[in-house]
Formats: structure tokens, sequence, C-alpha cells
């Protein structure tokens, strides 16, 4: 590997661990070189996140310059143009290497892109269209190199862990969405509990839900394990060498939604998170457990 392909993966490796904390350490149970495929994947998708969230100074015209700006020159990269970028080689080489599926990319760029402009979702089917570019393609991005005895069974499980991934950060970060000017909770859902946007900003401004955003947490978190359970199956399908990564991950982001319960489903009382101890509970236990042994799924049976 020529030194700057091997510097764009280590500034990934980089990126993945600063920010992403819970699939991190999942990822350091996947063999060596596995992990740095998938360090590539998570750069990609939080480097164009960072563009539309940690620039809320700069007018939205300039943010949308600078996603348009990079996404030109990952596409143009996607073609054989040299690429002047710390990442993007990182993320060009795998998808060479695994032949993953081009739209997949540009479903999620434009997902991206709708943060721009998009605040709030009037039906969760709109948030679904949304959430298929930012979190059900990571999934299938994910299954080439995770790699599967089964693939075409196992790509619908592997768009349902996106999906259940992602609702769950919706969950546990509405406060911080909410400062962002967004709301990703559906206004129908809101409205079956008799809410608006401005209930959950005072909520927010408190520092305390009431019983009914705590009704209507409840209720996402309960849509957010239909996901986690028709997920659950493809643990099984995938390489034996990458069930225990996606164990750990599967567990860890459940682990989120068991914390929003313990604290009575106030998110806004403060940030849910799985304790340190845990987190290497269940990596501990996810190494220990054979490849091929069923999911549990959280209130159910094994999957």
């Amino acid at each position: 590997m020529d030194v700057d392909l091997a510097a764009a993966y280590e500034s990934c490796r980089e990126l993945h661990k600063r920010h992403g904390r819970t699939y991190y350490l999942a990822t350091r149970l996947l063999p060596a070189w596995k992990r740095r495929h998938v360090h590539a994947l998570y750069g990609f998708t939080r480097y164009a996140d960072e563009i539309v969230d940690r620039t809320d100074d700069l007018p939205p015209a300039e943010r949308a310059a600078r996603l348009d700006d990079w996404s030109a020159r990952f596409l143009a990269g996607l073609h054989g143009a040299p690429v002047d970028d710390p990442l993007l080689p990182a993320v060009l080489h795998t998808i060479a290497v695994f032949d993953l599926d081009r739209a997949d990319f540009a479903s999620f760029l434009r997902s991206m892109a709708m943060d721009l402009t998009v605040t709030a979702y009037p039906t969760y089917d709109d948030l679904l269209d949304y959430m298929e570019g930012s979190a059900a393609v990571i999934g299938t991005m994910m299954l080439p190199i995770l790699g599967s005895s089964d693939p075409a069974a196992a790509r619908e499980p592997a768009r349902q862990l996106g999906l259940a991934f992602q609702l769950t950060n919706f969950i546990r970060d509405v406060a911080e969405d909410l400062a962002r000017g967004r709301t990703y909770l559906p206004d129908e859902d809101l409205a079956k509990f008799d809410l608006t946007r401005e209930d959950l900003r005072a909520a927010a401004a408190r520092r305390r839900g009431t019983p009914a955003t705590r009704e209507l947490i409840e209720y996402e978190v309960t849509r957010a394990r239909a996901h986690y359970e028709a997920a659950a199956p493809g643990v099984t399908l995938l390489a034996p060498a990458s069930q225990a990564c996606m164990r750990t991950a599967y567990a860890l982001y459940g682990g989120i939604l068991d914390e929003v319960a313990a604290q009575d489903h106030d998110v806004f009382a403060r940030r849910a998170v799985v304790p340190r101890r845990r987190r290497l509970a269940v990596a501990g236990r996810a190494l220990l457990t054979p490849p091929g042994t069923p999911v549990t799924v959280k209130g159910g049976a094994p999957c």
C-alpha cells in the first residue's frame, strides 16, 4: 500500500475512533484486514455528516457548496480522476476492492443534502425515505466487507440494522437535533400524543420531559426494537469472523434503548449512554459466543 493510501486509511481510523465510540469498539473484533475498510466507510459517512452538522455558523448556501464540492471530488475519483483529499483515497480503494454499489453512495449523499433543507418529516414513510440513504444503505455497503454465506438473504437484515441504529440515534439525540433546527421524530407521531415541536423545545430548554414526551419516546423505542428484531436473523448469515463484531454493535446500540427506558424515556434529562464496563462485557461475551448462535432480541425469543 502506498504512503498516501495508508495515511488516508489512518485518517479514517482516527475519525472513527474519535467520533464512533460504540461502533469502533465493535470493529476491533473484526480481522485486521477488514477493519481498515470499515474505518474507510465510517470516515466517508462521518465527514459528510460533519459538513452538514458542524458548520452551523456558515450560511446554508455555503454549507451546501462545501457538500457539493466534496461530493463532486468523490464522484470524480470514482471515475478515475486524481483526488486530493485526506480521506477519499481510502474510501475509493475500499469501493474498488469490494466492488461496492455506487448507487448506495449516491443515495447517502442525497440524504446528507436533505439535511441542509429539510427540518421535519410529516410521516414515518417520509422519514424512511431519508433513512434509506442515511442508514439502510450503510448496511448494504458494509455487507460485502463483513462477508456472508447468503448475501441475498442477508441484505434486508443489513438494511434493517442500519435503520435500527439510525432510529436509536434519533431517539437519544432529540434535544441535540432540536438545537440544530431539526426534528426527526415524525409530526404524525407527535400529534398522536398531542405534542408539537414547540413542546419538545420546551422540554429541551428545561431539561426535563413530560408524561406526553415520555410516551412518545416509548412509542419510538418500540418502533426501533421492531427494526432490531427484523435485523437479528442476519447476524448468523455473516461470515463467522464478522459475527462477534456485529453481535457487539447490535447489543450496544440496543443497549442505548435500554438506557433510555431505564431513565423513564426522558431523553431530555440526560443523554443515554451505555456504561464502559457494560460495553467491554458485551464485547467479551460476543468473542466467546460460537458463530451461528442465534441473536436474542430484547423482550423476545432468539432469532
